[in-house]
């Protein structure tokens, strides 16, 4: 079987069953083994009491030694407050727990790093903020998860000032790099300049601030970003600061208006919301339009509606082609930002890993395939070395 075909099949499965999603699940996703042997005596002097005080004593001497005797140096912590949990909503600590569980288990599957999820029975910022700094000799990068905005902005910029190792709120960076991704697997396809796209995101959360940063940063001068109310816009009164902030650097002819307004004449639609999209809008779009509809499990445009109006068509679901899947970005992401031993993640490193998704697939490059498969072995791997690559250059690493 063909690694295209293995694919196939396993992303193909037949509707799961209550019964068999809970019996996965049963006892939790995660255990701990040991990388050494534990089986004679000497073994456990070695590895325990009386040997273990010597690695001990050098680290309280040079505690640099730590990344070498300890698995610290390289293990991620996943960490939530159960908040803001896909599809769910705030669900606590406790709920969102096997879904952090999983995001680790996905860590040591995809890019071979050990990682550790970590559930804080609280919403408050600074004892979030402040416990992890206190457990910082205790892991080597921070994936912060389903933590709700804009709560989820303070307490990452606070972390990345605190910490010296990367963190990275997964919901807002790794969409976003993944967006980014598919964007330019289907400019290449259309042979289109991506700068020249004017784009309107759907969605002013943490997904849509970060996929309006990304495509920012990759040059894209036309962004228009919506909220519940209509276009964020700096004519607008009342606007929290992050949309203030985010108004300042958008939406550069001024419109107003709501979701019609934005996408008369637009080139692509992105979605990170839970709204609708009425067909009669959608067929207002410029020709050859691009529509990633990303709310799970309902799309704000429907695949046979998009595929009604637009070129090309992606989506969050693993039912259909073109799935945005976070996994493509952030295993990569970590382990790149891990190899080179970057204190931060910046916003070079996100845009080469968007490049570096889209480069697996450049040549099979399809209007059902602008990204690879979430399941595909070569994305981590390429993702890790343009990574390690952009800290380097950026100064971080």
């Amino acid at each position: 079987m063909s690694e295209s075909t293995r694919i196939t099949a396993v992303t193909s499965n037949p509707k799961l069953s209550e019964e068999e999603i809970f019996a996965g699940h049963l006892g939790g996703k995660l255990s701990v083994e040991a990388t050494v042997p534990l089986d004679t005596a000497r073994a456990l002097s070695i590895a325990y009491t009386p040997g273990v005080a010597e690695v001990s004593r050098a680290i309280a001497t040079d505690q640099t030694l730590a990344k070498r005797y300890t698995w610290a140096d390289r293990l991620v912590a996943v960490v939530s407050d159960g908040s803001a949990v896909l599809g769910l909503g705030d669900i606590g600590a406790r709920a969102s727990l096997p879904v952090m569980e999983g995001k680790s288990a996905l860590f040591k599957a995809f890019a071979g790093l050990n990682s550790i999820p970590l559930v804080l029975d609280t919403n408050d910022v600074d004892e979030i903020v402040e416990t992890l700094i206190r457990l910082r000799p205790s892991f080597g990068a921070v994936n912060l998860e389903d933590i709700s905005a804009p709560r989820c902005f303070e307490i990452e910029r606070r972390l990345v000032e605190a910490l010296d190792c990367p963190v990275m709120h997964d919901d807002q960076h790794g969409t976003a790099i993944v967006v980014l991704a598919a964007l330019n697997g289907a400019a290449k396809l259309q042979d289109r300049d991506l700068k020249g796209l004017r784009v309107v995101i759907s969605g002013a959360g943490s997904a849509g601030v970060a996929c309006a940063n990304i495509l920012l940063a990759a040059g894209i001068e036309d962004v228009v970003v919506l909220d519940s109310t209509g276009i964020v816009s700096v004519s607008r009164e009342n606007l929290n600061d992050h949309k203030l902030n985010l108004a300042g650097r958008t939406n550069p002819f001024g419109r107003t208006g709501g979701i019609a307004e934005a996408l008369d004449g637009a080139d692509v639609f992105i979605g990170v919301s839970a709204g609708t999209v009425p067909e009669e809008l959608v067929a207002t779009m410029a020709d050859d339009a691009i529509i990633f509809a990303l709310a799970n499990p309902d799309p704000e445009v429907h695949p046979d509606v998009a595929n009604r109006h637009a070129a090309i068509t992606a989506t969050g679901r693993s039912d259909f082609p073109n799935q945005i899947n976070n996994v493509l970005a952030y295993p990569g992401v970590f382990k790149g930002a891990l190899d080179a031993g970057a204190r931060r993640i910046t916003e070079g490193m996100k845009i080469a890993a968007a490049e570096a998704i889209m480069s697996v697939v450049s040549d099979e490059l399809a209007a059902d395939k602008i990204v690879p498969s979430p399941l595909d072995p070569r994305v981590a791997p390429a993702v890790a070395a343009a990574v390690a690559a952009a800290a380097k250059v950026d100064g971080v690493a």
